[in-house]
């Protein structure tokens, strides 16, 4: 079985297309193959800023012979249609089957379809997959009509197995396939033969040319740290920048330079965002102090002088950028000082949403929002209106305008520069947290107030105004804000009915249809805590559900108690009574809600049930007002041998009407005692009885 080995030579492919340009040809290949009927071991992609690669192991030599079966038209049908079918299958009348169908006598065609050589197949499938090649952006270049993300300069295509290589012949945009391709663009230029995947990777290595986009990166890293920690110093990581770093070299060379004196006073985080956006530079810090003292650039070639060069026009880019960077840091420092007040004018006249206001107007509900909510949080009333009013100051500042992805750690310098306790000043970074379901969640009181304020004015806000989330589309990130919220509360152990909170948001929002989507956000959020979608419908169906502290509390508990085959069984058994309750009422006409009477009781079963419901029925009640739902759940559990016994041994419908009348009351006190903790009757009826 012979090794297939694909090579597309460009120009610089975009390092963030690389990895999925990668997938991409893996896929189309692949895919192609095995639909030819050619199938394979395994197979691996690679890419380099000019290379896409493919190995594809194991493949068949070729297609195998098939039979293939086609319906034609009714017996009977007009000439023209036979002539037609015969002429598509290549056979004669004589040489179709009859067969009987549905609608009648039918024509097939059965003939074989013979194999084909893979190199033919293989021509056919990357030609295609070339032409196809779903690039993010591609462009036409030169006089044909091959599209690509970069000049397309060559293709190589071989098989080869023990006995030698051979190229398949193709080609596309006027390409033509070989069996050789180029290393490195500076240190070794110029074309090499190639007889197999691992004297193609033997040779790109000789060659200067590392392969494997994470070797490329684990170089990169462990050179990097090794020279900061030579240094006394540590390299910040930054997996997505090494990512996209090593997308960007063939030959990574690794060096370490200097931050200009000057610059040392900026915050770490400008230092860390412009060396990383601007440059693509890894910042070095000096662990004792947390200082970005130098960087770390990434070279695509090995230099006479030791990279000397390159670190000083580097350095200079570096200085002219950070000094951009120092003059927004001084400017802001002299506002901030002042108290804000220019930024916080200022923003009124920034517009947060046609419908909505202004960010000045948006700012003052959410510190009244956060006034609202800070007791229930334990925060100060009168510092969270602050800290609200303050929290999004910095969108005005100069810094922030040119890094949009400080906001937040510039508005917490400048709150601190103006004043403020540090409690305060930390709500401005804190309050967009949590961003993602990774995210930290805020645990100081007054980050949690503002927090909340933002996220529920946001969707109140968007509620009022219509501007929901309709199936896969969420233009405004609202699920993302009712994720923070539930977060927020939760993690927070926060007590509150949201219901009444969201009616302190923005006016017109329907408080009920929110607490819906709250409800279905809980649920998935819950799902992956392992607590399925009917215990959370068994616990909606209680009194408090806005309060979500409270809600999955009792899912939790409910969900334990599920787990256990006395929880298991005893809602078995509740269902049962509900049932026979159930169709007793509808049959009869009449509720049978009345209290049954111990001394109709006929059986040893039937009055060990009356005691146990009078002897647990007060204790779970005591315990669901306690908010002890596992003790609850203890003694719902109490109740599942004698309701087991009890089923075993008694016909609920007595031929004697007043013991039948009292036995359908008893099933009552049963459904009663048993949804006082959940709505059981909300439970899957598949879910299994966990045993013993």
């Amino acid at each position: 079985m012979p090794d297939l080995l694909i090579e597309l030579f460009s120009e610089e492919i975009p390092a963030r297309m690389q990895t999925k340009a990668g997938e991409d040809l893996k896929k189309l290949v692949t895919n192609g193959l095995v639909e030819a009927g050619l199938t394979y071991a395994g197979a691996g992609a690679f890419a380099t800023p000019r290379r896409l690669a493919l190995t594809v192991q194991g493949l068949l030599a070729e297609s195998p012979a098939l039979t293939e079966e086609r319906k034609g038209p009714k017996v009977g049908a007009p000439e023209k249609a036979i002539e037609g079918f015969l002429r598509s299958t290549g056979l004669t009348l004589d040489q179709l089957e009859i067969r009987d169908d549905k609608k009648g006598q039918v024509y097939f065609a059965s003939f074989e379809k013979p194999g084909r050589k893979a190199a033919e197949i293989v021509a056919e499938v990357l030609a295609d997959a070339i032409h196809k090649f779903p690039w993010p952006k591609s462009m036409r270049w030169g006089a044909g009509e091959l599209r690509w993300v970069r000049p397309l300069h060559s293709i190589l295509c071989i098989l080869h197995d023990e006995a030698g290589s051979e190229i398949v012949p193709l080609e596309v945009g006027g390409i033509a396939s070989g069996d050789t391709t180029e290393g490195h663009r500076f240190m070794a230029p110029g074309r090499f033969k190639v007889t197999s995947f691992e004297d193609y990777a033997a040779g790109l290595s000789r060659r200067n040319v590392v392969l494997d986009a994470d070797d490329r990166a684990s170089h990169i890293w462990a050179d990097a740290t090794n020279q900061a920690f030579a240094c006394g110093l540590e390299a910040v990581e930054d997996p997505g920048l090494l990512i996209e770093v090593s997308g960007l070299v063939e030959w990574p060379v690794v060096l370490m330079g200097e931050i200009g004196e000057a610059f040392l006073g900026l915050p770490p985080e400008v230092l860390k965002t412009s060396m990383k956006e601007h440059q693509k530079f890894f910042s070095v810090k000096d662990p004792k102090s947390g200082k970005i003292v130098r960087f770390v650039t990434v070279a695509n070639r090995e230099t006479r002088d030791q990279g000397a060069e390159i670190l000083r026009g580097n350095q200079k880019v570096l200085s002219a950028r950070l000094s951009d960077a120092k003059f927004f840091w001084e400017n802001d420092l002299r506002v901030a000082k002042a108290g804000m007040g220019d930024w916080l004018e200022s923003l009124s006249h920034v517009t947060f949403h046609n419908k909505l206001g202004s960010q000045a107007e948006r700012i003052g509900r959410i510190a009244a929002l956060a006034r609202e909510i800070a007791p229930l949080v334990g925060a100060d009333p009168g510092r969270a209106e602050t800290a609200a009013r303050l929290a999004k100051a910095d969108l005005s500042s100069e810094m922030v305008y040119e890094f949009p992805e400080l906001q937040g750690v510039m508005g917490r310098y400048y709150a601190e520069a103006a004043g403020q306790p540090a409690e305060v000043a930390a709500v401005a970074e804190a309050h967009y947290q949590p961003l993602g379901p990774s995210d930290d969640v805020p645990s100081a009181p007054l980050s949690v107030a503002v927090a909340l304020a933002d996220k529920i004015d946001t969707l109140t806000g968007f509620w009022a105004i219509d501007e929901k989330p309709t199936g896969s589309k969420d233009p405004f990130a609202l699920r993302r804000a009712a994720l923070g919220v539930i977060r927020l509360v939760l993690e927070n152990g926060v007590r509150c009915n949201l219901s009444e909170v969201f009616a302190k948001g923005y006016p017109g929002a329907d408080a009920a249809d929110l607490m819906g989507f709250f409800h279905d956000r809980l649920k998935v959020y819950l799902r992956d805590k392992g607590i399925p979608h009917d215990v959370i419908d068994a616990c909606l169906a209680m009194p408090g559900n806005d309060d979500l502290a409270l809600l999955v509390k009792r899912a939790e508990a409910l969900e334990a108690f599920l787990k256990t085959a006395d929880g298991g069984n005893l809602v078995q058994g509740f269902k049962r009574a509900n049932n026979i309750l159930a169709q007793a009422e509808e049959a009869d006409g009449v509720e049978y809600s009345f209290g049954p009477d111990a001394k109709l009781a006929e059986t040893g079963e039937e009055r060990a049930l009356f005691a146990a419901l009078e002897s647990q029925g007060g204790a779970i009640s005591s315990a669901i007002e306690a908010e002890d739902f596992a003790a609850a759940m203890r003694g719902m559990a109490a109740l599942r041998a004698p309701v087991d016994a009890f089923f075993e041994a008694v016909q609920v419908n007595s031929d004697n009407q007043v013991i039948r009348r009292n036995r359908l009351n008893l099933l009552h006190v049963i459904r009663t005692t048993c949804s006082r903790a959940a709505d059981l009757s909300k439970l899957a009826g598949e879910r299994a009885v966990p045993e013993l």
